[in-house]
C-alpha cells in the first residue's frame, strides 16, 4: 500500500514548499536519534520523515507522487525480479484518488493512450491561480455613489525570471532519461496494460533546463503592490466586487486568479437602507399634521418637497419613487420612504400653553377611548 507522505509530515496536500520544510524541521528535531538514544520507534519515525521530505521537497518527485502515489519506475506493490506481474488482477490496490483533480475521462485517456494528453501530460497542464478575498469598509455615501480608491495587496505573481514556467534554460534542452524521449511510460494493472505521461518530463519527452533559482521551481513569487479599485454605485454590506486577474498566479503558466472585494458599509446618521430602498424619519409639527402642509425632506440626491395631507398621524409613511439606492448593473433605483412623527410645540411659551388648553376644551378629544379608558 502506498505511503501517505503528507500524513507523515502532518501537512495538507496543497501545502507550500515552505510549509513542508517547516513541518519537516519540527518533526526531525522531535524524533532525531541523537535526542532519542536507544528508541527504535523514534529512529523508524525519523527515517519515515526523511523519506517523506525527500519526495515532497523535490518538485518532480512530488509531481509524480501526487499523480500516481509512488516515486520511481514502479509502484511499491509491483512484482519482484523486475517483472510486471501483480499479486491480483483488475485494479485492486490502485488508488484512483491519485489522479487529483483529473476527470475519469482523463483516466481512460491515459489507459488507452488518448491523444489529448500525449504531448503534455495530465499533471503538467496549466492550472488557474487561486482567487483572493479582500475586505473593504466604505462610507454610506460612497456605497451609494460609487468610489475609486487604492488598496495594498500581497499576492503570488508569475516569476519574472522564468516567466512562470519554473525552469531555466541552463543545461539546455535534453532528452528525458526516464522515458528516452517518448514522453510515456508503460504501466500494467492486472490484465490491462496502458501508458501514462512520464513523471520525469511531464509527457514532453524532454527536460527543459533546471529549476529557476529565483522562485525555486514554483514559477511564482510573492509581491506586495498597490492597485486601483473601482467600487460601483449601489453596493451594500456583503457585496462582492470582482477585479479580474488580480488573484494569485497559476501553476505551469496557468492563468491568474481573480480578486474579490467584499464590502462592508458604514451606517448613516439618519438614512437607513433596506435592500435598494432608503428610509428616513422626519419630524412635523402638530399644525402641519392637523391642517396638512408641504415640507422639505432630505434624500440621497438633495432635498425634495412632499405633501403632508390633513389629519396625518405620527408614524405614517410616504413614498418617493426613484430616490433610493442605485441597483448595481441596472439603470434603476429603489425608492425612499419618509416616516413622519409629531413634535409637540414648545412648553415654555405661556401663550402656547393657553392655546393648548383652549384647543383641549374645543376638541373634547379622548384618543384612549377605544382602549376603555374614560
Amino acid at each position: 500500500m502506498a505511503k501517505d507522505y503528507y500524513e507523515t509530515l502532518g501537512v495538507d496536500r496543497k501545502a507550500s514548499t515552505v510549509e513542508i520544510k517547516k513541518a519537516y524541521r519540527k518533526l526531525a528535531r522531535k524524533y532525531h536519534p541523537d535526542l532519542n538514544p536507544g528508541d527504535k520507534s523514534a529512529e523508524s519515525k525519523f527515517k519515515e520523515i526523511q523519506e517523506a521530505y525527500s519526495v515532497l521537497s523535490d518538485t518532480k518527485k512530488r509531481t509524480q507522487y501526487d499523480q500516481f502515489g509512488f516515486v520511481g519506475d514502479r509502484p511499491p506493490f509491483s512484482g519482484a525480479g523486475g517483472g510486471q506481474a501483480y499479486s491480483s488482477g483488475g485494479f485492486e490496490g490502485f488508488n484512483f484518488s491519485d489522479f487529483g483533480t483529473s476527470s475519469f475521462r482523463d483516466f481512460f485517456e491515459n489507459i488507452f493512450g488518448g491523444s489529448a494528453r500525449q504531448s503534455t501530460g495530465v499533471y503538467s497542464r496549466p492550472h488557474r491561480g487561486e482567487d483572493l478575498n479582500y475586505r473593504m469598509k466604505i462610507g454610506f455615501n460612497d456605497a451609494i455613489n460609487g468610489v475609486q480608491t487604492r488598496i495594498k495587496l500581497t499576492r503570488m505573481v508569475p516569476c519574472p525570471s522564468c516567466g512562470g514556467k519554473g525552469t531555466t534554460q541552463k543545461g539546455g534542452d535534453k532528452v528525458c532519461p526516464h522515458c528516452g524521449g517518448t514522453g510515456r511510460q508503460n504501466i500494467q494493472r492486472g490484465f490491462m496494460k496502458f501508458s501514462s505521461p512520464c513523471p520525469g518530463c511531464g509527457g514532453s519527452g524532454r527536460l527543459k533546463g533546471e529549476a529557476c533559482p529565483a522562485c525555486g521551481g514554483q514559477g511564482m513569487l510573492q509581491k506586495t503592490e498597490t492597485i486601483n479599485v473601482r467600487i460601483p454605485a449601489g453596493v451594500k454590506t456583503g457585496s462582492k466586487v470582482r477585479i479580474a486577474g488580480k488573484g494569485n498566479a497559476g501553476s505551469a503558466g496557468g492563468s491568474l486568479g481573480d480578486l474579490y472585494i467584499i464590502i462592508e458599509v458604514d451606517s448613516h446618521p439618519f438614512f437607513k437602507r433596506e435592500g435598494d430602498n432608503i428610509y428616513v424619519k422626519v419630524p412635523i409639527t402638530v399644525p402641519e399634521a392637523t391642517l396638512g402642509a408641504k415640507i422639505d425632506v432630505p434624500t440621497l440626491y438633495g432635498k425634495t418637497t412632499i405633501k403632508i395631507p390633513p389629519n396625518t398621524k405620527s408614524g405614517q409613511k410616504f413614498r418617493i419613487r426613484g430616490k433610493g439606492s442605485p441597483v448595481p448593473g441596472k439603470k434603476i433605483k429603489g425608492d425612499q420612504f419618509v416616516e413622519v412623527y409629531l413634535v409637540p410645540p414648545p412648553f415654555d411659551n405661556e401663550r402656547i400653553r393657553e392655546l393648548m388648553r383652549e384647543l383641549e376644551q374645543v376638541a373634547g378629544q379622548n384618543p384612549r377611548e377605544k382602549l376603555g379608558v374614560i
